[in-house]
């Protein structure tokens, strides 16, 4: 199991990078993480919803999705609540004291799912989430210690040196365990060092004579490193500035979801994208986009608030284009209806009226993957996914993505600049991608292969841990839960 010292300490990314160690070793791995928080999620091959990040491990590792890799997903909604997903599926809605209560139901759920993937691999990476130093969470803890103590399992403890104060983080956070769980941590790696490594030996020898633990590694910082985000705007995808020829600009919407959608348009060469925080001018553009969002008229309410409104009428009558998803796409819309009070206590309101639809919140949730056909010129292939709750009436519209299977998805304005769509991913495939980009303005794109790209990406991950952590130990870690060599 990898916990971390702190949330964000790179838990995610070490999980994904083993994965593919192993992947290449020959090793059987699968991803599991007892229990996300978080907005990015993906689609199962069995219509199931996890985490973008164990979606991101099993592609590292090279098998199938499954809801088991992530039996709990918490899907925040408000500042105190959350839709739980529980093996794949939306049982409801639950405040943090409500889900409290609902925790030994939780824990059922993921422990059956550990058993079941036990039976399908023999090697299982763990992730944690967020600290097991946690001292409020630790009653009915199933995502860090409290786990690993009920199966028995190894850890390693991550700790990132870029935030500052590493050494304190280890020593803190063993100090805030008890003697087992202490017990339990098998070794140390420190991610995201910059600078010369001789610089941190004496720390390091300090830590392992101190803690009577090795330090399995130290993890260079990797710059332009980029991987499907577990869930946070990382403040390098945030404004990439001088590039070429197309301005995108997006609302960072305070319940945004699923913000992975973006990232080709980010790393495109021709693409100068910004998002566009709470308060913040926004400047002209060639493109907006409006992205997912778990809370969608709490955060229609918020664009109102700061000015989208006025703005997208005039980008529009400029001849801009703009692409609502999923939550964008419901946005635009004239109405947005929730009888049943799906996602918040507002049953109506008041969209944007930019297309004219309507669109109803129903409790019944969309998990679908997808492959078909823009509905723009040429016949540019898309491959995503469906996840949303609300039904939209798109009849007598020019549909926007023709399927597979003959069914349709989205619309498309008489005036051709602005196209709204439920699926994810609509940037992904290269060929969607340029499609996407000349519809938008851009006559001559550079081609830019997301999947290809991921692959490099977990290949170079791969590579930089080959070389800075002792893998030996930690497969020695795994297959007996002991450490046999030295540093």
């Amino acid at each position: 199991m990898i916990q971390g010292c702190t949330s964000d300490a790179g838990k995610s990314t070490v999980v994904a990078g083993l994965c593919r160690v192993l992947q290449q070793k020959g090793i059987q791995v699968s991803p599991f993480k007892p229990q996300n928080m978080a907005l990015n999620s993906a689609v199962t091959a069995d219509g199931g919803e996890i985490g973008r990040a164990q979606a991101l491990q099993a592609i590292a590792a090279k098998v199938p999705l499954s809801v088991h890799m992530n039996p709990v997903l918490l899907k925040p909604n408000s500042d105190t609540g959350a839709q739980v997903i529980l093996q794949g599926h939306a049982i409801g809605n639950l405040d943090a004291m409500d889900y409290h209560a609902y925790k030994p139901k939780a824990a059922q759920a993921v422990f059956d799912s550990f058993q079941i993937l036990s039976q399908q691999y023999s090697n299982i990476l763990v992730e944690g989430a967020g600290s097991p130093a946690e001292i409020n969470l630790r009653q009915g803890d199933i995502a860090n210690m409290g786990f690993a103590e009920e199966v028995d399992c190894p850890v390693i403890l991550v700790a990132d040196i870029d935030k500052g104060g590493v050494f304190a983080h280890i020593i803190g956070t063993l100090a805030c365990l008890s003697e087992s769980e202490r017990d339990r941590i098998k070794g140390f790696i420190i991610n995201r060092f910059r600078g010369d490594i001789k610089l941190l030996q004496d720390g390091l020898d300090w830590l392992e004579q101190k803690t009577a633990k090795p330090v399995l590694g130290v993890l260079p910082y990797l710059h332009g490193l980029h991987l499907d985000a577990e869930d946070a705007i990382h403040q390098e995808m945030e404004a990439i500035q001088d590039r070429q020829t197309l301005k995108v600009v997006c609302p960072l919407l305070p319940h945004i979801s699923n913000h992975t959608d973006l990232d080709p348009l980010i790393q495109h060469p021709q693409v100068n994208f910004q998002w566009i925080k709470h308060h913040q001018a926004i400047p002209p553009a060639d493109l907006v986009i409006l992205p997912g969002s778990k809370s969608v008229i709490a955060d229609l309410n918020w664009l109102k608030s700061q000015g989208w409104e006025s703005y997208l009428n005039t980008h529009l009558r400029y001849g801009g284009k703009l692409i609502g998803i999923c939550g964008g796409l419901q946005m635009l819309g004239r109405q947005l209806l929730d009888p049943e009070k799906i996602e918040s206590e507002t049953s109506e309101a008041a969209g944007l009226g930019l297309m004219p639809y309507s669109t109803t919140f129903q409790s019944d949730k969309q998990l679908l993957n997808r492959r078909g056909i823009l509905n723009l010129h040429g016949a540019a292939e898309i491959q995503g996914y469906e996840i949303h709750q609300g039904t939209t009436d798109f009849a007598g519209l020019r549909s926007a993505i023709r399927y597979a299977n003959g069914e349709t998805d989205g619309a498309i304005s008489e005036d051709n600049q602005i196209l709204a769509s439920y699926c994810h991913g609509l940037f992904d495939r290269p060929e969607a991608l340029q499609s996407l980009l000349q519809w938008a303005g851009m006559e001559n794109s550079e081609p830019l292969d997301l999947y290809d790209l991921r692959e490099r990406q977990l290949n170079r991950l791969a590579d930089c841990f080959e070389i800075h952590l002792d893998i030996e130990q930690i497969l020695s870690v795994m297959q007996t839960g002991t450490v046999v060599t030295k540093r």
